[in-house]
Parts: C-alpha cells; structure tokens; sequence
C-alpha cells in the first residue's frame, strides 16, 4: 500500500505542506464545502471543453463520462456534508486555481492554446489527487478516508485522460516539456500560497 500511494504523486514537483492534511481535519466542514464546489467546476471545465471543440471527437468521447464523474463526486461530497449536519454554503475565491491560470500561453497557435487547457486541467486533477492522498492517510474519521482514498484513485484516472488527450493533438515531445514547465510553476505557486484549513488547494 505505501509503494501504491506513493504513485498518487503524478509527477508534482513540490509535495503539499505536512501540515495541511491536519489543519483541514480541524476544519472539516470548510474542507467539505471548498471541496464540493472544486467538483462542480471540474465538470463545468470539462463541458466547456466540449462546447468549445465539438469537432475533437475523441475529446468529446473521453470528457462525456467525465462529466458525469465529476457531477457524481459533487454528489457524493453533499452527502458527506448532510451526514454530518452541514450545509454547502457559498463558494469561495479559489487562489490556487487563479494564479495557475497564469501559466496559459497567450496567443500561440490553436492547438497550442488547447494542449495548455488540457494540461491545466491535468494540473489540477494531479494536485487535487495529491491532497486527497493526504487526507486518506492523515485524518482520523474513518468514513471520510475511504472516501478520500476512492477519489484519489478516481482523480488519478482523469489526470491520465487530460495527459494522454493533449498527446492527441501534439507531440509527445512538445505535451512532455509543456508538462514539465506547467510542474515548475505550479511548484513556484504551491511554495508561496498559505497553508489553509479552509481550501482544498
């Protein structure tokens, strides 16, 4: 199991704070809540992707049931919060999200600018991955890391998707580097952020 988790990494060059895992138990509701509204707008990401590019059919093949995932793990974090009495509340800033927008080209060719979208949603699934790892071997409630463990598992297969979808419309050797830049940055970010109970990023 240790060498299993220890692949739920993907690649991220800079590991979450250790501190995180144990601060977001103390605030699990804001946890849970943050966390709800992260999977709504993960399956917006991917409609919008098909909106956008609805003549990309293997795109459109492979985002579809994504969707519907995604729309499942947004369910599935409401039940968590009605068992425990909490409610959804509003949605909050997502910094982290923000600031790695940053890494998009501007301009560039089409397909270019498509292979950032999907690594940016590559990014995203591997980090959130990552931090669900974290809550799976740190926090005490039980139910809650069975969960966590299962989305882990879950968010893996999607990073896998958006990698293997921006391999589709360029190069191996141009997505890989792209890739590699997108991991740079995003640990610049990660370094800089403040460690929140309250976000799931």
């Amino acid at each position: 199991m240790e060498l299993e988790l220890k692949n739920y990494t993907l690649g991220l060059k800079l590991p979450t704070d250790p501190r995180w895992a144990n601060i977001a138990e103390m605030n699990i509701e804001d946890i849970l809540v943050d966390h709800a509204y992260c999977e709504q707008k993960a399956a917006t990401s991917c409609i919008s992707l098909i909106v956008q590019y609805p003549d990309k059919e293997a795109l459109v093949d492979v985002m579809t049931p994504v969707v519907a995932e995604e729309w499942s793990h947004f369910e599935r974090v409401l039940e968590q919060l009605k068992k425990r009495g909490m409610k959804l509340g509003k949605p909050r800033k997502d910094e982290y999200v923000i600031r790695i927008q940053q890494i998009l080209i501007k301009g560039g060719k089409p397909e270019e600018r498509l292979v950032d979208k999907l690594l940016l949603n590559a990014l995203i699934e591997a980090r959130s991955c990552e931090r669900f790892k974290n809550l799976h071997l740190n926090i005490a409630d039980e139910e809650l890391k069975k969960f966590y463990f299962e989305l882990m598992v879950s968010e893996a297969g999607h990073y896998r998707n958006f990698l293997a979808l921006a391999k589709e419309y360029m190069s191996e050797e141009y997505v890989m580097n792209r890739w590699q830049e997108f991991l740079e940055e995003e640990a610049k970010i990660i370094s800089t952020l403040e460690v929140r109970g309250d976000r799931m990023h």
